[in-house]
């Protein structure tokens, strides 16, 4: 039987688990502290900071934000990202994305101090995961090894398939995945937009990533007999092209009354068929990259405050 990886009972786990770590810092007078920085009024990222800031509140990380009007300078942004750098009070923050087309989202990511920058972006941390020592694994790779680790996954001496070649996951997931490590030693091949015969690749693959942002592209045909699929993949896609009304469920109802319903990179039903295990979506890597976001700030805390900590 095809195995369900789920990301919301890991997630939960790793939340408590951080809870013990959280209350020695703040018992040695140093609470961790993450700001969010929002520039406009992205319906999509704000929803997205809110989560981030009830995440906080649940496990005792003090959370702090910072709004900036979508139509000023991209000097407002710096000056507010200069004064989150200085604040004692906030050991990590991230800056959502989107911003807006008139700001180069690298030149943000740059302003950044490295030490507080618990997204792993910034051009230092980047080099430090590639040279093996990384200060913060991105959030989405990491929870990503972190389900696999779960589910009993050793990546050593498999063959990975990772379809996606972000700065935000591909990239750094294949280096992870790479490295002499117990949650590395694998056999990476990154494709992309313009890989010939996708399927080919991904059927020859014992751990199958996708992570290319396009609605199911990846199905039952395309993935090996007993694989590993994770799929980071979260699309919208408009009820009323997928089902006709004679076929709606009474689930199915519920998501025409939004008029849409959330899909990953992979047909699910065709694939978890073929795989031994696989991630849903929703309720797969999403939590677990929420959860990476608090473990990150922690440890940053951990760093700057010169604190001793349990990691899970």
């Amino acid at each position: 039987m095809t195995e369900i990886i789920d990301g919301n009972a890991v997630a939960s786990q790793i939340r408590d688990d951080l809870t013990a770590a959280i209350e020695t810092l703040a018992d040695a007078g140093a609470r961790p502290g993450l700001a969010t920085v929002l520039m406009g009024d992205d319906p999509a990222s704000q929803t997205y900071v809110n989560m981030k800031q009830r995440d906080c509140e649940e496990v005792g990380i003090e959370s702090h934000h910072v709004d900036v009007d979508g139509d000023a300078s991209p000097a407002e942004l710096y000056d507010a990202i200069a004064d989150l750098n200085e604040d004692p009070d906030v050991h990590g923050y991230i800056v959502q994305a989107p911003v807006p087309d008139h700001v180069d989202y690298r030149e943000v990511i740059r302003r950044v101090d490295p030490i507080k920058d618990v997204d792993g972006f910034h051009p230092e941390n980047v080099g430090r995961l590639v040279a093996g020592d990384a200060r913060f694994r991105p959030c989405t790779p990491h929870g990503i090894q972190k389900l696999l680790e779960t589910a009993g996954v050793e990546p050593e001496g498999k063959d990975v398939t990772i379809v996606g070649r972000s700065d935000i996951v591909g990239k750094p997931l294949a280096n992870l995945l790479i490295q002499k490590a117990e949650d590395g030693n694998a056999t990476v091949t990154v494709c992309h937009s313009r890989t010939d015969d996708l399927g080919a690749k991904t059927r020859s693959a014992d751990i199958v990533v996708a992570a290319v942002g396009v609605p199911e592209l990846i199905d039952g045909s395309m993935i090996g007999e007993g694989a590993v699929v994770i799929d980071v993949g979260v699309n919208r896609v408009d009820v009323s092209e997928r089902r006709s009304e004679d076929s709606q469920t009474a689930s199915d109802q519920s998501d025409t009354e939004k008029g849409y319903e959330l899909v990953g990179d992979v047909e699910f039903e065709s694939a978890k068929e073929k795989a031994s295990a696989i991630t849903p979506v929703p309720g797969g890597v999403g939590p677990m990259t929420r959860a990476m976001l608090l473990y990150n700030t922690v440890k940053a805390a951990s760093l700057q405050e010169d604190v001793a900590v349990d990691l899970p």
